[in-house]
């Protein structure tokens, strides 16, 4: 494999915990980590403009293979410059392989040894997603890191079913690095997948390692699994990684998950969470979840978090928030969706304070105290 587009540097470790601050450089920028990726399915992150997305100190965005294949197009994105022309975000972006639609779209899919048959969700025509179909779609799109496709199977699933897709993902992993034609300036990682077995996940990250990719993800995680069993995945998972490549814990974003799991040594982390619970009026505060719909803020008018200096919780209050929502006013998702935004990398941005400071333990213990990881929401929130 040529020279990689990526340098990833660890900048320091902490002592309290196996977290450490790295500095991930791509074609595009700079990423400070560990980081959070905000999710723009479609080339856009919903309710907001780059320059927004921008401004809440987003670093890096993940855009979706399988749904931008479908519309506009791969070719369409490539005759415009790529993802960063066509989209209008200037900063790195990453490319998920497709590969989590075999588990989110399984009642529309059928998997064999060379790939997944989909129908589409859109009009039910079929699509063929094999790993050369999936580097070319990517190739195309222009991300400055991109997955290998693999199999995520669903949870829960019989040994049989996951051991079969730890081998597909092996074998297609191998063909996806063969069918890279973009070395030059984009990344490729590969997935560890295996489930909750622990030593499907061993067999999964050595086969793996042996392609030597210039980062790794942990895939498989966040389908439905009990949380002690994702974080049982982490712990299992981690050490296996080369310590010097990036790490990458796929669809996990509740904020007590980005504490914890980056201080067991993750790098970095997408999820829908902060942007879809904005659109769902669940808005995140250093005191918990705020409901906004609730009548309890009908005549609030106080910052909706005392401690965001956002643009939201600058200039509006609770009592205009739950309006806004609650007459369905598209300006209510908008702002919703720039505070959560903002509270998440703000977030962050204390995480990686406290691990270069060496007390990543007490910074969680903190957040705990103070109520950030209070309320819980569900998806339908």
């Amino acid at each position: 494999m040529s020279p990689s587009p990526l340098e990833f540097t660890v900048v320091s470790e902490d002592e309290s915990s196996a977290a450490r601050l790295g500095r991930l450089q791509l074609p595009h920028g700079v990423v400070d980590t560990p980081a959070f990726l905000p999710v723009g399915t479609q080339g856009a992150v919903k309710a907001v403009t780059p320059e927004q997305v921008a401004g809440t100190g987003a670093q890096m965005i993940l855009a979706n293979t399988y749904h931008l294949a479908l519309r506009p197009g791969s070719d369409v994105v490539r005759e415009a410059g790529g993802l960063h022309e066509f989209t209008g975000w200037k900063g790195p972006i990453l490319t998920d392989s497709g590969g989590y639609q075999v588990f989110s779209l399984g009642d529309l899919n059928k998997v064999d040894d060379d790939g997944v048959t989909f129908r589409s969700h859109l009009d039910g025509d079929e699509v063929r997603l094999t790993p050369r179909r999936c580097m070319e779609i990517q190739n195309d799109l222009g991300a400055d890191i991109i997955m290998a496709f693999d199999e995520c199977p669903p949870y829960p699933a019989s040994r049989e079913q996951v051991e079969a897709a730890v081998g597909r993902t092996s074998r297609w992993a191998e063909l996806c690095r063969e069918a890279h034609s973009r070395e030059a300036d984009q990344a490729l990682f590969g997935i560890v997948q295996g489930g909750c077995f622990d030593d499907l996940r061993e067999e999964s990250a050595r086969q793996l390692l042996e392609l030597d990719f210039p980062g790794y993800a942990i895939g498989g995680v966040s389908v439905g699994e009990p949380p002690e069993d994702m974080r049982r995945v982490v712990e299992v998972t981690v050490p296996l990684l080369p310590p010097d490549r990036p790490r990458y814990l796929m669809g996990v974003g509740m904020p007590e998950d980005l504490v914890d799991m980056s201080l067991q040594g993750i790098d970095l982390f997408d999820c829908v969470v902060a942007t879809r619970h904005a659109r769902n009026a669940g808005l995140f505060t250093s005191k918990g979840v705020v409901k906004i719909r609730n009548s309890a803020w009908e005549r609030d008018y106080n910052p909706l978090d005392d401690d965001c200096s956002c643009y939201t919780c600058r200039e509006f209050s609770r009592s205009y928030l739950r309006h806004l929502y609650q007459r369905s006013e598209i300006l209510g998702p908008i702002l919703g969706t720039i505070h959560n935004l903002t509270w998440f990398q703000r977030l962050m941005s204390q995480l990686r304070e406290a691990i270069a400071a060496g007390c990543g333990l007490e910074f969680r213990k903190s957040c705990r105290e103070k109520g950030f990881f209070s309320d819980r929401p569900s998806a339908g929130d």
